[in-house]
């Protein structure tokens, strides 16, 4: 008979069984006071991959002692939370448990909703995306949201421990050493699954004393939980912008690094020229080229060597003068545009009409350019562009746009004309 998977094999059935999570599981927590009371609550659960979101669930589940079905948002049909709902009310004090509750889509939502307002139903849901962001409102405003927390590496050595222990677990037929234990726990990311599946691996060694070096032979690429869909992996890019944007060259660098591990170089490549356009701009134009050049040679080398381009990208970002002059400009116009939309004017026009030749634009006259308005009539005096110091290219632009800010602009082309 296939045994089941290690992690689901020592899954804690009651709340103190849980690891960690004082917050909620501790002696003041929220769940242990709901359960010591009997206060039955719909609750979703958010947190990283691994911290025991839909584990607690169950456990919380069971230390109330009241029946609880179990759902997938993905793979559970229409029917089968219909289902699931009637049969829950046969039962007073039902929980639904849903895993990866923020896919549930408008349909389920409508079927779940009316239960859960008028407590028939209590719904437990477990997802490892920002609730705020994924979770459907009407869905929010009936629940509590409570995160479970990245566990700690202490956490984890004491998960391992206690699964080599576990006669439904290891049964103790290994044993690791310290460093072995501290090995895994760095780099599984907080994760207990992703640390129990290894520590499954090594349990099927022929050597009952595993070492450092027996850790390693399994153990090859550090745990980021770094789907391209999960919350992880647009933390880590939203850092590394900061990062660079502090101009702390050493947390860029660590972020980066993190970055390049799962060798997705096309979140990097885009992520690198959005900092060096909104965050340097004007303020070193030279290192904007400079960085679309070495993403260019990163694509083109493949990694592992494509760290070398993209290291030094992040170094010259980081250390460049910042300007967000540009950006901060076109935010502006872009907002002034979308609420107000007016004429361009006449001789500005790509092919103007009944537009006589003195008023036309003067394409052969380059020394009135500078003279001639362009903004409409309404808004000709309107400032989008604020210049800035930061870099020398930033101030020899700000030197001359203080100059052309001294012009007198004129929409009267046929006198302006006259000027020789």
């Amino acid at each position: 008979m296939i045994k089941k998977p290690l992690a689901y094999r020592i899954r804690p059935s009651k709340l103190e069984d849980v690891i960690g999570q004082e917050h909620l599981v501790g002696k003041d927590g929220f769940l242990s006071k709901s359960v010591a009371n009997h206060s039955l609550f719909s609750l979703i659960f958010f947190g990283n991959p691994g911290s025991g979101k839909t584990t607690i669930a169950e456990a919380y589940a069971n230390s109330m002692g009241v029946k609880a079905l179990k759902l997938n948002a993905v793979t559970s049909s229409k029917k089968d939370l219909e289902n699931a709902i009637e049969e829950c009310k046969l039962f007073p004090e039902s929980f639904i448990i849903i895993d990866e509750v923020h896919r549930l889509n408008k349909d389920k939502q409508d079927i779940l909703l009316p239960h859960i307002e008028d407590g028939s139903i209590y719904l437990l849901g477990a997802t490892a995306s920002n609730p705020f962001l994924s979770i459907n409102k009407a869905i929010r405003s009936r629940v509590h949201l409570l995160e479970v927390k990245k566990l700690t590496k202490e956490q984890i050595i004491h998960g391992l421990k206690r699964a080599i222990s576990l006669k439904n677990g290891i049964d103790n037929k290994i044993s690791l050493t310290e460093e072995g234990f501290n090995y895994i726990a760095d780099l599984t990311g907080g994760d207990m699954r992703y640390a129990l599946n290894y520590l499954e691996v090594l349990a099927m060694s022929e050597k009952k004393e595993l070492d450092l070096n027996d850790v390693k032979s399994v153990l090859k690429v550090p745990n980021y939980s770094m789907d391209k869909n999960e919350d992880a992996h647009y933390d880590l890019l939203s850092a590394l912008q900061k990062s660079i944007r502090g101009s702390d060259i050493d947390a860029a660098l660590y972020y980066l690094a993190s970055i390049c591990i799962t060798q997705d170089l096309d979140s990097i490549e885009r992520r690198l020229l959005i900092i060096a356009y909104e965050d340097i701009g004007l303020g070193n134009p030279a290192a904007v080229d400079r960085t679309f050049n070495a993403l260019e040679t990163a694509r083109k080398v493949g990694f592992p060597e494509a760290v070398i381009p993209l290291g030094y990208a992040v170094c010259d970002l980081a250390l460049s003068p910042k300007s967000r002059s540009s950006i901060s400009g076109i935010a502006k116009a872009m907002e002034y545009a979308e609420n107000h939309h007016l004429d361009v004017i006449d001789y500005l026009k790509f092919t103007p009409v009944n537009l006589k030749d003195e008023d036309k634009y003067p394409y052969d006259r380059q020394d009135l350019w500078e003279k001639i308005q362009y903004l409409p009539e309404l808004i000709k005096d309107l400032r989008f562009y604020e210049p800035s110091e930061n870099g020398n290219y930033d101030r020899a632009l700000k030197l001359n746009y203080e100059r052309l800010k001294k012009i007198k602009r004129t929409s009267d082309l046929k006198n302006l004309k006259k000027i020789k």
